[in-house]
């Protein structure tokens, strides 16, 4: 692999792949230097699907692209493999390749502990207060115990400022999600923790397989795209998809 993606770090089953794009690599100028695979952002068409293109040398089939609107919809990629609205989906089809884009936002990458089942989700604060991981759990059709998730490059817990209704929206469900919010000076406003946000939902619906976590969009200028730091900017993907059984 080169620098374009991050392998995720995780012990999943010998058949399951997963990738996460940087920003490097790709065709598009300033502000979507340069892998965007974003084609609603406003970057030039031909250089999104020559991004895309690039991508797609690496993968076993076109990324299937949802319509992310930031709810808790999942989408079943065996029985709806066009592009549809949600902001989760899964398979249990070899070489369907479910795909999430972001630019601060948490990408979640789940599988079995079998290799049979896979999925992503799209857990911005909204998504995730409304429960999209626990969505994605319970679509998988496994108990939760043998469910593996890797949580990907997100706006980090000294960068994502939120105001009181963002931390009341997670507190209603779970007081202890306190502990993720950081008061700041000015009143209402809080430095919001999204890793453990979604590892305390997890482990409420039962997956206590959690790995990755902890880089940062905002900070790593260099490697992903920040939608809190820059405004106009692209979107990278994080995938993930089984191979057939040997």
């Amino acid at each position: 692999m080169n620098r374009s993606f991050i392998v995720p770090d995780w012990p999943a089953p010998s058949n399951i792949r997963a990738l996460v794009t940087t920003r490097a690599g790709g065709v598009s100028v300033a502000p979507f230097d340069s892998l965007n695979l974003g084609d609603h952002v406003g970057d030039m068409p031909r250089a999104v699907v020559e991004n895309r293109a690039r991508l797609r040398r690496f993968l076993p089939a076109d990324p299937v692209w949802l319509q992310q609107v930031h709810g808790n919809q999942v989408v079943d990629l065996d029985l709806v493999p066009v592009l549809a609205r949600g902001d989760a989906s899964m398979t249990r089809q070899a070489q369907t390749v479910c795909a999430m884009m972001t630019a601060d936002c948490l990408p979640v990458l789940f599988c079995d502990d079998t290799g049979a089942v896979v999925a992503a989700a799209h857990a911005g604060w909204r998504g995730l207060a409304a429960g999209v991981l626990e969505a994605a759990v319970g679509a998988m059709g496994v108990r939760p115990e043998r469910i593996l998730a890797w949580l990907g490059p997100a706006i980090g817990p000294d960068a994502f400022e939120v105001g009181s209704d963002v931390r009341d929206a997670f507190l209603s469900k779970d007081p202890g999600a306190a502990d993720a919010f950081v008061t700041q000076r000015q009143p209402g406003k809080w430095l919001a923790d999204i890793y453990m946000l979604a590892r305390r939902r997890l482990v409420h619906a039962g997956v206590v397989r959690v790995y990755g976590g902890g880089l940062c969009t905002w900070h790593e200028q260099a490697r992903f795209f920040s939608y809190r730091r820059d405004g106009v900017t692209g979107r990278f993907a994080s995938l993930i998809w089984r191979e057939p059984e040997p």
